[in-house]
């Protein structure tokens, strides 16, 4: 059974920095690609971050280019968003997702055709 455990979110002032980590068990990083997807409050789901495997390259919102960092540890299995000078309007609930159907990235930044996702992990961000 494939598993996605988050952890790292919480409050944060306007230009700090967080990390969002996602411990993956029962699937073997390396394979496949993965992404962070957040959703504010009375929005819709948006993809921020997508790694393609197959592609070999990583495609962000423009939103959050040149802030947010998508990475992987395949010794721990575990996906990390760093998210840095954050701004109010980065305020949502973040949630790390896997894709193995690999999915066009237009459509992985529409929070859309992932196969397996974490629980869920606020960020609020003050200004």
């Amino acid at each position: 059974q494939v598993r996605l455990v988050e952890s790292g979110g919480g409050w944060v002032q306007f230009g700090g920095s967080l990390r969002l980590s996602c411990a993956v068990s029962g699937l073997t990083l390396g394979s496949e690609s993965r992404g962070g997807v957040r959703q504010a409050q009375g929005k819709e789901r948006e993809g921020v971050s997508y790694f393609s495997i197959t592609r070999g390259d990583t495609y962000d919102t423009d939103s959050v280019k040149g802030r947010f960092t998508l990475s992987r540890d395949n010794a721990k299995n575990t996906v990390y968003l760093q998210m840095n000078s954050l701004k109010p309007e980065d305020t949502a609930v973040y949630y790390c997702a896997v894709d193995i159907s690999n999915i066009h990235p237009a459509r992985a930044l529409m929070g859309r055709g992932y196969d397996y996702w974490g629980q869920g992990t606020q960020v609020t961000v003050s200004a």
